[in-house]
């Protein structure tokens, strides 16, 4: 199988790439592990992803990164695998209010490869090898700190974490069938701007031990 493990920034998956083994690195491995580093924002990663499966057509896509976190129950450091995302920055903020392109009527709720307005993994219960706990996600352009920004899309998408890229992740994935998960670590509380509270190392260290473990539960599981 080959297999693609991208992020935003080469520093989020750095460990991972350092500590693999050997035997994931030949073009011929039962498991062939390809590292891609996408850049940050939803336009890099759009643009660096479809270049990828065209050129490399890989069997599995691993997007992996750190993310902020809406509810202060998750702890810090904790890994949740992606379950549906959502373009959080598309529409118009008017009078308090956000609408995005479903609720401007610009585009139907289903109009591939939306389902009810959501961007949804339909390869997550396969990839989920290690049964992580599920969430759902906002991605946009600018990190939210806006009290009224987080309520809007707190209460438009009810997310849990917040990211720059995955639903980029969803969107060029889907559009060009190719199998995908999102795993994100949380590194910090949505609208918290001290980053002595910020948690980076920790997530990074916890994120690259689920994608090693991950691996190797592909590679057991044929």
């Amino acid at each position: 199988m080959r297999v693609v493990i991208t992020a935003a920034t080469a520093g989020e998956i750095a460990p991972v790439k350092e500590t693999l083994p050997a035997r994931y690195s030949g073009a011929d491995a039962p498991v062939s592990v390809q590292f891609h580093t996408a850049g940050v924002g939803m336009v890099a990663t759009t643009w660096s992803l479809t270049r990828l499966l065209s050129e490399q057509q890989p069997q599995l896509v691993i997007q992996a990164g750190i993310a902020g976190c809406f509810d202060h129950q998750v702890p810090l450091g904790a890994v949740m695998a992606i379950s549906s995302e959502h373009f959080g920055d598309t529409g118009v903020e008017e009078n308090g209010q956000w609408r995005d392109l479903f609720s401007l009527q610009l585009d139907g709720p289903d109009t591939p490869p939306f389902e009810n307005r959501e961007l949804p993994n339909p390869w997550l219960q396969q990839y989920n090898l290690l049964h992580l706990p599920q969430a759902h996600a906002v991605t946009i352009n600018t990190i939210t700190t806006r009290p009224e920004r987080i309520q809007q899309l707190q209460q438009h998408y009810r997310p849990t974490l917040e990211s720059m890229e995955g639903a980029a992740l969803h969107y060029v994935c889907r559009m060009a069938r190719t199998p995908f998960i999102q795993l994100r670590s949380v590194s910090n509380y949505i609208g918290e701007r001290d980053k002595s509270k910020w948690k980076i190392k920790d997530a990074i260290i916890n994120l690259n031990q689920c994608l090693l473990q991950l691996i190797e539960a592909i590679d057991k599981n044929g």
